[in-house]
């Protein structure tokens, strides 16, 4: 990693990527130091940027503070989606399993993007703007989830499924925050089993041997 204090050569680049530049910038500070880490100069050493050239992609700190957490958020929503689309579309439980591992690998369950997320979620009880992006991208994940288990085959609850929902993502965020702070605590993909057994479990149902990561060398389950 670069050391705050250089500063790398300038580029052309176009603008969207300057500014993804700063945006995961800020990330890694807040991820190393907390939000206090992540100064105005700080954020413009670690990407290699005059100060001033932040006002032009963002109007404050906190302007920057506000897109790096949605990017953070979204992005592992997104994720999931994807991991759940290359999934066959005619089986749902495939499906549900793909969404729920997804969020149990890099680039979703890092010690930087867990660390990025404990940095700025007590801002939100002060911040009105924090508050509102955990609160819809938090909303946006769980219905992913509960569209999910809505089509499994069984009869229709939407009340049920609703609960399912909220339980499920309460426990895929606990491990989450354990896998992703504790890398070293656990055997290469064992809280993903964790994560797909409890889902199981809470949901009645089976997911398939194929959605389990294959074992570790030398271990058994």
């Amino acid at each position: 990693m670069d050391s705050p204090a250089l500063r790398r050569p300038y580029r052309r680049e176009g603008e969207e990527k300057r500014r993804d530049d700063l945006i995961a910038a800020a990330m890694t500070l807040v991820a190393e130091g907390g939000p206090e880490a992540a100064t105005v100069r700080a954020i413009a050493a670690r990407a290699g940027v005059t100060p001033g050239l932040i006002r032009h992609y963002f109007q404050s700190k906190e302007e920057l503070t506000h897109a790096a957490y949605r990017q953070v958020m979204e992005a592992m929503t997104a994720e999931a989606i994807r991991a759940c689309d290359a999934a066959p579309a005619d089986d749902p439980v495939a499906r549900l399993a793909a969404f729920v591992a997804a969020s149990f690998r890099p680039p979703v369950m890092t010690p930087l993007i867990v660390g990025v997320w404990a940095g700025y979620m007590h801002l939100g009880r002060n911040d009105p703007v924090m508050h509102e992006i955990h609160e819809s991208t938090y909303l946006g994940y769980r219905d992913q989830l509960q569209h999910l288990i809505a089509a499994l085959p069984r009869p229709a609850d939407p009340a049920r499924d609703r609960r399912e929902a909220i339980a499920c993502n309460a426990l895929i965020d606990g491990l989450w925050l354990e896998g992703g702070s504790l890398p070293d605590g656990f055997a290469p993909g064992e809280v993903m089993r964790i994560a797909l057994d409890g889902v199981a479990t809470l949901l009645g149902i089976r997911f398939p041997a194929d959605a389990y990561p294959a074992p570790s060398p030398g271990k058994t389950d």
